[in-house]
């Protein structure tokens, strides 16, 4: 009998890739899935609701699932190197996962139902507002149910719990309970889109891991893991804080109306955020397989190319969001025109910061202290930043607008800045590049934004031209040029039902 070649270094790349490619092609419909369900809400909110309801929404959510987030403590990434690490049964382990999360968050809870004040540092507590914490444990579980999952290579259970369930169902519940009180609706909508996507999450995982038949929880272990991965923690939250410190800043500057105009723009601007994230489950285990193998001018490959995808998706959305950005922002509302300048240097922030945002993904298992450092570093001139601007615009009496779009200024050059420090650090511990940077992706920006300049030039009458008919001819223009000049063979897998075979 003849035994099976050994596998090449390419037959690995080509592995990589196809689970990358099969990995972007789901998060691509899911990321669709989430556009087409994330528009009616910010339809609704702005609409119906008006910008001081979303904009105390926007705070009290944010404190909400900054808390969820710290619940986890790293176990949506630790997880699955506690699985490719342990003896026990795999059951046993994602369970205590869950254990450690649900005490975690109902600390979280508590602590939050009895200082209510820090969810709406500008208003009083009003209504069922005060009930909101109980919904933290909703969100943590259903993270790390998800990351469980992923470690099964199951990202389509992501894609239906937060592109489907969790956006529709918010979006559908503002709608109905808009008639039935309009200060409480959004703040009930989210609690209830956390629970159904916590359904959604909860069912896929017992079926994959079934109930832990036998289980004596483990959580010493589990918190120990916990604190080892405090630094990931740390990267998660800050990551996290980056989006979203800007706004909570805001809120202590402004009264909630300007703070709900800003929300806006960021939940605009976020879903090319999302693009990296949807990602993060495939990344993360075929990084860790290759530094097993240390292998690491693998993983520098898989940075660069996932880092072309991200980037090149983001600045499609940016474009076609920031060159129409007042007639974007004119969609939720007509109030929140005013953010539309607010909208265009956070397109521009998920840009800049996708190189980086993807070296992350590598420097959390090569180098997660100095990532740490660097992460504390970036938030820490986005913060100081922030408040320069702020005051430089006040002291020059700058209209309302201008200066507040000025943490969405300090985010994009600290985002910036981040990315170019991150992706050089990766690099020199890699000895291999990881920059995504392609001349072509530049002529392509260059092409859409003249199409795009020609459409905005366009009189007030046919303003539903610039969206209506411009975004997609913009979208036409920029793929085109990229498929061209820009993409390769690898790039290409990703519209492929299977990867290409090594040539």
């Amino acid at each position: 009998m003849i035994a099976p070649a050994a596998p090449t270094p390419s037959d690995g790349a080509d592995d990589d890739i196809a689970a990358l490619a099969k990995g972007g092609r789901t998060n691509i419909i899911g990321f669709a899935l989430r556009l087409a369900a994330r528009l009616p809400f910010l339809f609704i909110a702005g609409r119906v609701y008006g910008p001081e309801i979303v904009g105390r929404f926007a705070i009290a959510v944010l404190v909400v699932e900054l808390a969820a987030l710290l619940a986890t403590l790293g176990l949506k990434r630790g997880l699955a190197q506690a699985l490719s690490s342990t003896d026990r049964p795999h059951a046993h382990v994602v369970w205590d996962a869950l254990a450690v999360a649900l005490i975690l968050s109902l600390i979280a809870s508590a602590v939050l139902f009895v200082f209510p004040e820090i969810m709406y540092p500008n208003s009083e507590v009003i209504g069922l507002e005060r009930l909101l914490p109980l919904v933290v444990f909703a969100v943590a579980c259903s993270d790390v149910s998800l990351a469980a999952l992923a470690y099964r290579h199951n990202v389509k259970a992501a894609v239906t719990a937060r592109a489907v369930i969790e956006p529709w169902t918010i979006s559908i519940a503002a709608w109905a309970l808009s008639y039935v009180s309009s200060r409480d609706g959004l703040i009930i909508a989210y609690v209830l889109s956390m629970a159904a996507a916590l359904a959604a999450s909860i069912v896929p995982f017992v079926k994959s891991y079934g109930l832990p038949a036998g289980w004596r929880p483990h959580l010493t272990p589990m918190f120990a893991l916990a604190r080892a991965n405090a630094p990931l923690a740390g990267a998660d939250a800050i990551e996290w804080g980056t989006r979203n410190v800007d706004r909570f800043i805001l809120g202590l500057v402004f009264p909630p109306a300007v703070v709900g105009i800003y929300y806006m723009a960021q939940q605009v601007a976020s879903l090319p955020q999302k693009l990296k994230t949807s990602f993060d489950p495939v990344l993360g285990p075929v990084i860790t397989h290759r530094l097993a193998e240390n292998d690491r001018a693998a993983v520098a490959a898989q940075i660069r190319q996932v880092g072309f995808w991200i980037m090149a998706a983001q600045a499609a959305l940016a474009l076609i969001g920031g060159i129409p950005a007042e007639g974007v922002m004119g969609v939720v509302g007509p109030e929140f025109v005013a953010g539309a300048g607010a909208l265009c240097f956070l397109l521009l922030a998920e840009v800049l910061a996708a190189n980086g945002a993807v070296a992350e993904a590598g420097l959390v298992y090569v180098a997660r202290h100095r990532n740490l450092m660097l992460s504390i570093a970036v938030i820490g001139l986005q913060v100081a930043l922030t408040f320069v601007l702020l005051f430089v615009a006040r002291k020059a009496a700058w209209p309302q607008g201008w200066a507040a779009a000025m943490p969405a200024v300090a985010l994009a050059v600290s985002l910036g800045v981040g990315s170019i420090l991150k992706s050089r650090l990766l690099a020199r511990l890699l000895g291999a590049p990881v920059s995504s940077w392609r001349w072509p992706w530049v002529w392509a920006v260059l092409a859409t934004s003249v199409v795009g300049w020609a459409f905005v030039q366009l009189p007030p009458e046919l303003e539903w031209a610039e969206l209506m008919i411009g975004i997609p001819v913009m979208l036409l223009v920029y793929g085109l040029v990229l498929w061209r000049w820009a993409f390769k063979r690898e790039d290409r897998a990703l519209f492929e039902r299977k990867a290409p075979a090594a040539e």
